[in-house]
């Protein structure tokens, strides 16, 4: 077997290595996530007291269709319509940086959950190279709603609180599919930085960005546009 023979088969073990887990994770629960993984650790290396790890793994019908709303509302509203980047706020963000402004998240759900699910924080090219390309496989090989399926029962709500069930009965003392909309919206508008933003002690500014939560989940159709996000392939 020539050179370039070695390469050619060497990338296709790659490639069917990252992508096996994503295939098999299309139809089994996730119970854990790089960043859980992390977040764990840290907490065990540092002896930090006081901290507990919440999971709990429920299915799309036992979330609150709120909460699925809630979320694409505040964190990806072109979510049913791209295949992974939202690429009008990728040159928005770039068009900021060069003018010499703070740069402006433009990661999509399926980003974000590529990158919760397999990588680590950071912002190097190689992690950037590797988010991208795991968005290609959850984008090629998962439905929308199982993106935002295991999106929300893996994005962090607060510390050591994991996914929309731990969540809804950490915070609100109740399953997740009994989330009313706005206890969905006050738990989607802490997602930009739930360390910071405490659901538990909402501050002014978290209670005016769960009020345009709200605002946009209607904007957005409410329940009609979580069907064309149930329907789309």
């Amino acid at each position: 077997m020539g050179w370039v023979a070695r390469i050619g088969f060497g990338a296709l073990l790659l490639v069917a290595a990252s992508a096996l887990p994503v295939l098999l994770a299309r139809w089994i629960p996730v119970p854990v996530t790089s960043f859980m993984v992390r977040d764990r650790l840290e907490a065990w290396s540092s002896d930090e007291a006081g901290y507990r790890f919440r999971h709990d793994w429920v299915a799309w019908e036992s979330i609150s269709p709120e909460a699925a709303l809630a979320v694409v509302a505040a964190e990806d509203q072109k979510f049913a319509e791209h295949h992974g980047f939202d690429l009008e706020s990728i040159r928005q963000a770039m068009k900021a940086a060069e003018g010499g402004t703070r740069l402006r998240g433009a990661s999509t759900i399926t980003q974000q959950l590529a990158k919760n699910l397999f990588l680590w924080p950071g912002r190097s090219w190689v992690r950037k190279g590797l988010e991208a390309w795991y968005t290609v496989l959850l984008e090629a090989l998962w439905s929308k709603q199982r993106i935002l399926e295991v999106y929300l029962n893996s994005v962090e709500f607060g510390r050591g609180v994991w996914g929309i069930e731990a969540a809804s009965q950490h915070f609100f003392g109740k399953p997740a599919t009994r989330l009313t909309r706005q206890e969905a919206a006050l738990l989607a508008a802490a997602l930009p930085n739930p360390l910071k933003l405490r659901v538990d002690r909402p501050g002014p500014w978290l209670r005016q960005r769960q009020a345009w939560v709200v605002s946009q989940v209607g904007a957005l159709g409410g329940r009609a546009h979580l069907r064309v996000i149930e329907e789309a392939s």
